[in-house]
């Protein structure tokens, strides 16, 4: 077996066509996070992005995306930004993952949302769990009659909502596949106000961010594309959303809404929409994202299992990543698994985001930072 590290860049058509063909043939592959497209675009504004090849008997066999940090430290691509890493490969594909790390020069990497079961890596999974999907592979119709038959009393009061909104500040419509920036930046600005509000690290406060979302907006294929949706009362944006898809994919990444809107439940509402003009577009499933929400229990309709995992080669760096790492991801699991917990941390999250919002400014990009 043989392996090349390579810069995305580098990557020739034959490695590109033959990355999109894997990918294409498992269904598990079937996410737009380990698409090229993503790798290539992450490549362009991250300089310690790579790629490992892998060969078998003169055969590319399998693709490693991943980042290189200090000390030979390994992240998933996109780290915490992205909800879906793994190996691009064969189903019968499968090596010993710390060969993998020596040849990509790793001591150690961590998971927190590996495609379960992937060969290679399952040895190393801590902790598996399900991730909601709204499943569209019958129909709208179909999907709607299963959440209403699950719970009648939300999808009644939902719809309700909807209706006074429109009475209220004019006729409700959406918008699949806006093109527009400004509705684009509009979404970021309540999402960074949100990340602020509930004590959450801003992904927006990092430029390259915005610029990777810009990138992926103006993507458009049949196999991979960017989405942004959006709910409108009359000529004024309520909510919306911005996500990734493949052919039949599409993955849930920055929903957001107008919080002086948020008596109509404008996220949700958004939502169906979204569920409706995605099966409308000949999607199977809207994969929500691993995490406990109220409204993804609601609205899920199926799952797919996603992993956490840890590869490491004995160094004295894994052991102080270990220790700067492992204790607090336990710690984690243990709130998430707790209910009581998990609201009471949730709690004192959004008491300091709200202090913090206070002293830190707003999102604040409304031009184009390609334009710049």
């Amino acid at each position: 077996m043989k392996i090349t590290v390579v810069c995305p860049g580098e990557l020739g058509e034959p490695e590109i066509n033959r990355w999109r063909e894997i990918q294409k043939a498992s269904p598990a592959l079937d996410n737009p996070f380990l698409s090229v497209d993503f790798t290539l675009a992450m490549g362009r504004l991250r300089d310690r992005v790579r790629v490992a090849v892998i060969e078998d008997g003169g055969t590319v066999t399998g693709f490693f995306p991943y980042e290189r940090h200090a000390f030979g430290v390994g992240r998933p691509l996109g780290g915490f930004l992205v909800t879906c890493h793994g190996v691009i490969a064969t189903p019968e594909f499968k090596m010993d993952a710390r060969e993998l790390l020596r040849a990509c020069r790793l001591s150690v990497i961590d998971f927190d949302y590996l495609v379960a079961g992937q060969p290679t890596f399952s040895p190393y999974e801590t902790d598996v769990r399900p991730a909601p999907v709204m499943d569209l592979g019958s129909g709208f119709d179909a999907y709607v009659e299963q959440i209403r038959a699950a719970s009648p009393k939300n999808y009644k009061t939902v719809r309700y909502k909807e209706r006074k909104l429109g009475r209220e500040h004019g006729e409700v419509r959406f918008d699949w596949e806006s093109a527009d920036l400004g509705a684009l930046h509009t979404l970021l600005r309540w999402k960074s106000d949100q990340y602020q509000r509930t004590g959450r690290v801003d992904r927006f406060a990092q430029p390259w961010i915005i610029r990777l979302v810009e990138e992926m907006h103006a993507a458009r294929s049949d196999d991979f594309a960017g989405v942004l949706t959006m709910v409108y009362a009359g000529d004024t944006p309520v909510a919306g959303h911005f996500g990734l898809r493949t052919a039949q994919t599409l993955v849930g990444w920055f929903p957001a809404y107008d919080t002086a809107y948020a008596p109509y439940s404008p996220g949700i509402m958004h939502h169906l929409h979204l569920a409706e003009h995605a099966a409308r577009s000949g999607l199977h499933q809207i994969d929500m994202g691993k995490g406990d929400r109220e409204y993804k229990d609601w609205l899920k309709t199926g799952v797919l299992m996603v992993a956490e995992a840890r590869v490491a080669r004995p160094s004295p760096t894994t052991a102080v990543q270990w220790a700067g790492r492992v204790p607090l991801s336990r710690l984690r699991t243990a709130v998430v698994d707790d209910p009581r917990l998990f609201k009471a941390a949730d709690r004192l999250l959004k008491a300091y985001g709200q202090a913090k919002s206070r002293l830190r400014p707003r999102f604040r990009s409304h031009q184009s930072t390609r334009t710049r």
